[in-house]
Order: C-alpha cells, then structure tokens, then sequence
C-alpha cells in the first residue's frame, strides 16, 4: 500500500525545498520505495535532489504530438505513452524521480494533467510512497489534477497572503471532494512563528477556521539560502541543518 504525500502552496515559499527535504528524510529512515513527482511546470525538484531530468512528460506528449507516426502500429496512443512514462523515470539512489514538465509546442497542457492523473495513479502501486511536488497556487486542485493523498502538505510563509493561500487551499480541497486523510499546514523560513507576539493573533485568526492542521514551523536557515544560490542539491544540506531538525519532527506528523 504506497502512502501519497501531496505538497502544495503559493509560489516562493519553499514548497519544492521541503518536497525534497521530505524526500531525502524518507531516505534516510530506510522508509522503502519512493518516488519523487514534479508536477510543476516551473520544474526543479529533480535539481533539488541532485537529478539530472533528461526528459519530461510534457516532452514526450509534445515529440508523439509531432510525430504521430513514432506510435507503433497495433499499440494505442495511451499505451505508448504509458511506456515512454516509463523510460522517463530518473533513477538516483534509494529514489526515482518523475519530472511532468510542460509541453513547449501548442499541445493542451490539460492533456498532461491528464496523463499526470492516469500516471501516478499506476505508478504509486510500484512504490511505498509517493512525493509529489504540485504546482504553485490552486490550479491543479481546481482542476482535480491531484485527486488524492494520505497527507496533503501546504507549505506558507507567516505572510497573510501566504496564509491566505494556504486556507484557499483547504477550503477547495473540500469544496471538490478531494480525497484526503490528512491536511496539514507547515509555516516555512519563520524563528518560532507562534511565539511572535506580531503573528501570534494573525496565526490564530486563520487557523480557527483553516480546514488544515498546523503542525509547525521551519525556521530560516542560512544553509539553505546558500544551496539554492549556488545551484546545489540539498543533499549538501548538513544533517544538523535548523531545516532539517524542524522537519525531521515535523514529518513524524506527515507519517
């Protein structure tokens, strides 16, 4: 039985770093199979966790959009994506990783959503969990792209409007039936949110009717602020990261 962890938020809070940090901490607790999914057209989780992507979804829909003909005679469009999917799997070390991508030619992007639904929901039966990166904002729960998760994780900065982000989040995800065990917000690059006498109202006000559970906060960390201006994976990351330690409780709560 895989068990779905689905990363959503606005843009710019650091929802990519912590679906990596996740994926690196399931590693290193021997969790089992995973695989990592970008399904953010503004792709880089693979560079997060130190992966080359040779080739994406969004690609492979755009080369048989070009060239129909590469589709084998007898063997249904579908199917032929479903193989090329296949091959488009990054295998790297206890993790695979599956980049969505966008098509670059004039193909719908609602076929790759598609194709994301029909994907994970084949792929997460070959893996113990599934990570999957979501595009920033609410577009893919509008569109249903993300139809379940055992634990729907919203990344926020102590921001209000990155709060308010996080609670529309919530609220769609119920307003759509999506199915979820868990809805969990987590506060990034914040010292001890809660304890701030400037937010501590704020926090309050929106959780009161935030149909997420907080479940805590990362602080800022200087370390991750370089990986990301260098380029580097967050394997580079110390183990004794501030980052690290935060979420490394935070995802016995995920878990």
């Amino acid at each position: 039985m895989s068990y779905v962890i689905a990363v959503a938020g606005k843009g710019g809070t650091g929802k990519t770093t912590i679906a990596a940090l996740i994926v690196r901490l399931l590693k290193e607790k021997n969790s089992g199979s995973i695989l990592a999914v970008d399904a953010d057209p503004n792709s880089n989780l693979a560079e997060a966790l130190g992966v080359e992507t040779k080739q994406t979804i969004g690609t492979i829909l755009d080369d048989i959009s070009t060239h129909p003909e590469s589709v084998p005679p007898g063997m249904s469009k579908d199917r032929f994506v479903d193989y090329q999917v296949q091959t488009a799997i990054q295998e790297a070390e206890g993790f695979d990783v599956l980049t969505m991508g966008k098509p670059e030619g004039p193909g719908c992007y609602c076929y790759v959503n598609n194709v994301l639904r029909n994907v994970v929901g084949k792929l997460i039966e070959d893996y113990e969990y599934v990570v999957i990166d979501n595009e920033a904002g609410l577009e893919h729960f509008s569109r249903r792209t993300t139809r379940f998760a055992d634990a729907l994780v919203v990344i926020s900065d102590a921001s209000s409007v990155g709060l308010k982000t996080a609670k529309r989040v919530g609220n769609l995800v119920k307003e759509l039936n999506i199915k979820t065990k868990k809805n969990l917000l987590i506060i990034n690059r914040s010292d001890n949110v809660v304890g701030k006498d400037i937010l501590r109202k704020s926090l309050g006000d929106f959780l009161e009717d935030m149909d997420l559970d907080f479940i805590g906060n990362i602080p800022e960390d200087a370390q991750v602020k370089d990986i990301s201006l260098n380029g580097s994976s967050l394997w580079e990351l110390k183990d004794n990261a501030q980052s690290i330690a935060a979420l490394r409780r935070i995802t016995e709560k995920i878990l």
